[in-house]
């Protein structure tokens, strides 16, 4: 896990450490002094600091320390919303089941301002609120969840989504509308349920958090990141060592919880539109990864079905930035993709991601571990930072080149 860290005097840095996460200094420590630190402490649970210079963006102090990734991280959409209705504690206890690294929980406020784990700011799409509460539509036919306290929202029953503000191609085709019973939880609940089944399951699933629509919170009186932020950090979430991200779209509000709220967790900005290297070199003086949409990974598929893939990731690598992408969804792949495993090696091996967000989570699992089973030379996965000595570290050269077609392995 890699997060900043503030120290008693003000001043910020930046952490690597936890059993996911190994660390290259190429850029900040001589080899002599990398040796003597993995001699002494081991290459595990590794706590790097060292100080240099930043951008303007960051405070004093914030410095950046290159890592590895072992292996993509799977994070379960909404749980896992491939296959019960999306944001549930079903979809949870599933994902977790299927072996999620990380599980996300979309957060917004009730007018009480309890935080619940709801993707929409409105209720249209995934409840019965119109049967319910025919009287509390806004003059623009949506009902939203700041205006229903916490007791009112549990009176609601949830459903599969039927619609996200445009055509959803999954309608009708997962979770029957008509049938269960699924209720609105809020994030302590989730978090305590993951805590749970972490226990008695006996393998730890993180949490990946994200701050939804910030600005129209506080426009109704509400601050949305403070009230998460107290969650997290009442469940146990409040060091750099913990298993947790937390993501927004809005840059502003990203940088908002680092310098502001002082907040130590791993960072995460949202983005569906391609940074140019001034806009990634900026956010990485106060987050740790980027969340970009598949598109910005494989930007397209050619006649002759091979892979486009952009220059992004390279990017922020180079900068020390994580890159998570958005989502594979194994019932609605990208135009041009005809397999779902094809998928996953361009954006891993092709494209090097450090994790991925899917609908399915079982599905990126077991080609993950599929896909590391058959690599006999080693890492098969292209290494955050590891740059041209990437067949170096793994042993194979053809992860240079983008893959060929193949048939996918069952």
């Amino acid at each position: 896990m890699e997060s900043f860290d503030l120290d008693a005097d003000g001043t910020y840095r930046r952490v690597v450490t936890g059993w996911r996460w190994s660390v290259k200094m190429n850029r900040i420590c001589r080899d002599l002094l990398w040796l003597a630190l993995v001699s002494l402490v081991g290459p595990w649970n590794l706590i790097a600091v060292c100080q240099g210079q930043v951008s303007d963006a960051a405070p004093a102090g914030v410095v950046v320390a290159d890592q590895t990734v072992a292996a993509p991280i799977v994070i379960a959409h909404r749980g896992a919303s491939g296959y019960v209705p999306e944001h549930t504690t079903e979809a949870a206890v599933l994902a977790h089941s299927m072996g999620a690294d990380y599980i996300e929980q979309d957060v917004v406020l009730s007018k009480d301002g309890i935080p619940v784990v709801l993707h929409d700011l409105t209720l249209n799409d995934v409840s019965d609120v119109a049967k319910v509460f025919p009287e509390r539509v806004r003059e623009d036919g949506r009902w939203y969840v700041m205006d229903l306290t916490l007791e009112e929202l549990r009176r609601l029953n949830l459903t599969e989504r039927r619609s996200e503000n445009r055509a959803w191609k999954q309608a009708g085709t997962r979770f029957p509308l008509e049938l269960g019973r699924f209720r609105i939880a809020t994030l302590a609940e989730h978090l305590e349920l993951i805590a749970g089944l972490n226990k008695s399951l006996g393998r730890t699933a993180g949490v990946y958090v994200e701050v939804k629509d910030p600005a129209r919170h506080r426009a109704a009186g509400l601050d949305s990141s403070a009230e998460i932020l107290k969650v997290l950090t009442a469940a146990g979430y409040d060091s750099a060592a913990a298993p947790v991200f937390v993501q927004c779209f809005d840059q502003a509000e990203v940088r908002r919880l680092r310098m502001e709220l002082k907040c130590r967790l791993p960072l995460i900005w949202l983005t569906a539109k391609m940074p140019d290297e001034a806009v990634v070199r900026e956010v990485s003086g106060f987050c740790d990864g980027l969340g970009v949409t598949l598109n910005l990974v494989v930007s397209s598929v050619t006649a002759a079905g091979r892979p486009v893939i952009t220059s992004l990731v390279e990017t922020a690598h180079r900068h020390g930035l994580q890159v998570h992408a958005w989502t594979l969804r194994a019932d609605a792949l990208p135009e041009g993709v005809k397999e779902v495993d094809l998928m996953l090696e361009w954006l891993t091996v092709d494209g090097g991601v450090d994790g991925i967000f899917s609908d399915q989570p079982d599905v990126v699992v077991g080609w993950r571990n599929r896909r590391l089973a058959a690599d006999g030379k080693g890492n098969p996965f292209r290494l955050l930072n590891a740059g041209d000595k990437q067949s170096e570290a793994t042993g194979d050269s053809s992860v240079k080149t983008p893959s060929q077609p193949a048939k996918s392995q069952n």
